[in-house]
């Protein structure tokens, strides 16, 4: 992507496949370009274990933006443990620690969006349906996420 414009969705799917990378778990993109007043095209939205690994894709996609001459995010919640944000202006990156996304639950709140996940080969794959992605992750248990 050096120096390469991208769109918003590409840009999505790779915010999604560094989540991915760093082992984010539960990453989905949602796509607002459909809702008048939504705050941006894109969120992407992952959940991880703990703020060391929230920090490890903070720190990842810095590194990647250096590297691949890209236009940095703002940073909000970097002394927080439990939610940090990049914002992109387009794509807002959404990291949460495992517990404050299901109190948040954000998906809920942007359901009128198109959900997706990323396929192995890094393809977005429509989520068919929601409500059982939603109910899906408003049960994780602790065990799932191994602490």
């Amino acid at each position: 992507m050096k120096g390469k414009v991208i769109t918003s969705k590409e840009l999505a799917k790779w915010c999604a496949k560094v989540a991915l990378e760093k082992i984010g778990k539960d990453i989905v993109i949602i796509d607002l370009t459909e809702i008048e007043f939504a705050p941006t095209d894109f969120f992407v939205i992952c959940s991880c274990e703990s703020d060391v690994q929230m920090r490890a894709i903070v720190d990842e996609v810095d590194l990647r933006c250096k590297k691949e001459k890209m236009p940095k995010p703002k940073v909000e919640g970097i002394n927080s443990s439990y939610w940090i944000l990049l914002d992109f202006f387009d794509i807002v990156f959404h990291i949460f620690h495992y517990q404050a996304r299901k109190f948040y639950s954000i998906e809920r709140l942007w359901s009128d969006g198109n959900f997706y996940k990323l396929s192995e080969s890094g393809r977005l794959v429509p989520i068919r349906n929601k409500t059982k992605f939603l109910y899906e992750l408003e049960n994780i248990n602790v065990e799932s996420y191994g602490t």
